[in-house]
This record gives C-alpha cells, structure tokens and sequence, in this order.
C-alpha cells in the first residue's frame, strides 16, 4: 500500500519524497510507501475546500448527517481491516485498534444527531416588535493536524464536528499514522463525501504543516501533538487571527490513598500506564501512594508488571506491543537509562519472546526526586514512578505539582477525599477509581496549564470550537 493526497475529489500521488514503512511488530514486514506531499498540496487543497465549503454550509443539517451516517457505516463495515492495518502500521495491539475504531463509528454517528438539533437561543429585545436570536455558523475552512497514537479516533473527532457544522476539512495526519489515514479516506470517498470537502494532504510536519500554518488560508486550526510544535501553532495562528485549539502534553496521576481497594485498583492503575506501550498523552505515568500502604502497592505492582504479555500487536491475546517507532524506541530508552543510573527500577517485564521490533519493557520506578525528569517530563512510554505520600494533603500538592493538567485520578472509598480532589485537582479530566487514560466520546476532553489551549473537544463542547456565534435581530413593523 502507498499513501495518496486526496484534493478537492481527486487522488494524487506526491513526489517529493519516500518514506518505506514497516511493521514495528515485526521490522522484517514492509507495509507500504509513504509520499511525502510539499507546499503546493497545501494550496491546491485550499482553493479546492474554499470552494467546496461554500455549498456544503448550504446544506441542511440533516443532509449533512446522512453524509456522517454513511461515513460510520463504511467504518463498520471495514473494522477489523482498518484495525489491522492500524496495528501494522504503529503497533497497538488489535484488541485496542478495532475498539479505536469502533469509537470513530460512535463519533460520527453522535455528531451527525447534531444535524437536526436545535443550534441557537432565542433573547429577549428591550425594544418592541423585534426577534432577537443567536445561531452558530461554520467557521470555514479548517486545518486539523493529528498525531499517530490514536490514527483513527483522534481524526473522527476533529473532523466529524468539523463536517457537521458546515466546515470544509484539510487533514495533514502523522507521517506513521499516514497508510492508515489514506485507507480511511478511501472509505470516506466511498461513502459519498462531498468533492473537496474533506481533503488529505500527507507530509513532514516542516513542510506541510508548516504551509497550512503560515501561509494557508485557513479559518481555523486543530492540532493535537507534542508541547513545544502546540505553542508553535499557538504563536503563528494567533498572530494570523486564526481560530486554534491545541492538545499537548501530559504527566497524569494517580493517587492510591489507605483505603483503596487495592484488588481493583492494581490492574486498573496498570492498565491506565501500560497499554498502548504508555502511548496516550492521558496515560498514567506518576503513581502517588499513601505511606501506610506503600510496600503493598510496590510488591502488587511488581506482580502485575510480571503477568502483564508482551506480544505482537497482531496476536488477539495482546496486552502489550511495541512503541510506534524507532525515534519513540530510542527516546523513552534513553529515560529508562537515565533510572538505571539515577533512581531505582523495582518492577520491570523481561521480553520473552523472539521477534525484532521496538519492545521495551514496562517499568515501575521509585527513588526519582519529584523535581527529576523522570518525575517532570512526558516520556510516552511504558514507564511509571511511584511516590511516597503521609497523607492526603501531600499527596494532593504532590499531584499538582506539574506543568501539565490533563488527566488526573485517585482511588479510594472516603467520599470526602473523593470530593476535595475533584475540588482541588488541577486537570482538565479528573476521575474517582478509575484509569486515567481515556474519556467516553460524548465527554469533553482536554487539559489545564501547559496540557492544552483551554478549549475542548469532543462532546457538546466540540460544536463551540467549529463555528462561529452570530447574533441576529429582525424589527417588524406593523
């Protein structure tokens, strides 16, 4: 398979330059080609969706939700052939990709409902004789930038509240994220998307992102990735008037007080840190533990590190795959080196199996300083430290003490301690006795500090970002 651009309608094949793609399940598999598109991709798609968008806004909604309808079905209806392709291409493990995609089948049908739902406030006028009301109207063209660790969800829910309010689409997704992107948009032509309406450009974040940031004529700009290319997007959006959203990083907590009912709370602490490899900007990566029960945690901990199966992301039995590629493999290494030599690595998963690929073993560390890299920075792996807390108000200024603030949870069965973290938490997303990963789709998502742009996506809250307010007034005469 090889990626294509897909503008105003038609496909293209980009030759700027090539990238070969393999399996980071299995290094000897080559899954397909990658052709890198350039500046010019970029302006075609944005003469073609100016164009486009225009007779899509003047569409009802409701004509606009038969087109998300079918965009799910086609989703359906390819599940476990995006799924596996997904997995091939970065290495999630197939259970995870098809439930992915399962939830982009959910997203769109959800915002298409929004077609025929009612999109403004009628306000009383201090004059007589006058209808004052407000309706929400599209923004226009829209840029959306997506990462590889979600390479189906994470579009569909910038996209499908994006088409719904009557947006044209350009979508530049992650270059190891770009097969599956392309197989997704080939089901979407499929499914009847309107001829420039939802454009793919595929290519290096230094070219292509960099034109739809700068020079595009765009009228709004989604982006989720890293912290430092989200404050790039921020700065060069906000000094062209561009309406923008970014979704960065994060250094999610969870806190196991006293009274937690460790027997649940182990393998849910677990889950949230390991799967997907640690590849979730909400992945749980510092763990903070009451003091009277932190040998407990340490040694539970440890056993489930050993249960936990390291496998090819193909294998149905997966729990843990590869990270994405070898820039991830070489990064999160070069952290875990780093707790060989300044920390203490107490519970870590030997790879017992032969296959080459980028498999890195899950580790939990104790003894890193809480201002140490370790304990500060994202690292986007299967990696977790663990802190000792005396008590909930530790625990709770340990927990706060990021620049991040997306995901946040704690465990246990006081109610009061439930509240007051719910109360003073600084996240975005802040749970009771669940995962940090993850937020069911009719939720907003997002963070606090440097975690994002303090927008929200998904849920009602999704519509806010797509369109603009306009407030309208009629004076009748009699």
């Amino acid at each position: 398979m090889e990626t294509r651009n897909w503008i105003g309608g038609s496909w293209s094949t980009p030759a700027d330059s090539q990238v070969e793609v393999y399996n980071p399940s299995d290094l000897q598999e080559k899954i397909g080609t990658v052709n890198q598109g350039g500046r010019e991709d970029v302006l075609k798609a944005v003469e073609e969706a100016k164009s486009a968008q225009k007779k899509w806004a003047q569409k009802t909604g409701a004509q606009r939700a038969e087109v998300l309808y079918n965009m799910a079905t086609a989703l359906e209806e390819n599940l476990v052939q995006l799924a596996e392709l997904g997995s091939r291409e970065m290495g999630k493990p197939i259970g995870e990709m098809k439930g992915e995609v399962t939830r982009g089948i959910h997203l769109l049908r959800y915002y298409a409902g929004e077609g025929v739902r009612p999109e403004g406030t009628v306000i009383p006028s201090s004059d007589v004789d006058v209808l004052q009301y407000s309706k929400k109207v599209p923004l226009g063209l829209v840029g959306l930038i997506t990462p590889w660790n979600f390479p189906v969800a994470i579009p569909v829910w910038k996209m499908a509240p994006a088409l719904i309010c009557g947006n044209a689409v350009i979508w530049k997704p992650a270059e190891n994220a770009a097969l599956t992107a392309t197989r997704m948009i080939e089901l979407f032509e499929a499914a009847g998307v309107d001829s420039g309406v939802l454009n793919l450009v595929v290519g290096k974040g230094s070219i292509v992102g960099k034109a739809m940031l700068e020079e595009a004529d765009i009228d709004g700009l989604s982006f989720t990735g890293s912290e430092a290319t989200g404050l790039y997007v921020a700065e060069t959006c906000a000094k062209r008037n561009i309406k923008f959203q970014t979704e960065m990083g994060g250094k999610n907590v969870a806190v196991i007080m006293k009274d937690a009912n460790l027997d649940k709370t182990i393998p849910i602490v677990l889950s949230g840190a390991f799967k997907s490899a640690g590849q979730k900007c909400t992945a749980t990566s510092r763990i903070i533990v009451e003091s009277e029960i932190y040998e407990d945690v340490i040694d539970r901990l440890k056993k489930g590190v050993e249960e936990i199966q390291l496998s090819h992301a193909l294998d149905n039995e997966a729990y843990l795959g590869p990270v994405a590629s070898k820039e991830q493999y070489e990064k999160v290494n070069s952290y875990i080196d780093l707790a060989r030599k300044e920390a203490t690595i107490v519970a870590e998963k030997e790879i017992d199996f032969d296959q080459e690929g980028y498999y890195i073993s899950p580790i939990v560390i104790t003894d890193a300083p809480s201002d140490h890299a370790l304990v500060k920075e994202e690292i986007f792996g299967p990696v977790a430290t663990v802190s000792k807390a005396e008590n909930f108000e530790e625990a709770i200024n340990l927990a706060n003490d990021t620049i991040y603030g997306l995901s946040a949870a704690i465990f246990t069965e006081n109610l009061g301690h439930a509240h007051k973290f719910l109360d003073r938490i600084e996240a975005g997303m802040a749970r009771v006795n669940q995962e940090t990963a993850g937020v069911e789709y009719q939720s907003p998502f997002g963070g606090m500090k440097q975690s994002s742009s303090h927008s929200r996506e998904q849920g009602q809250a999704a519509l806010d970002f797509y369109t603009n307010t306009q407030t309208c007034a009629i004076k009748f005469f009699s």
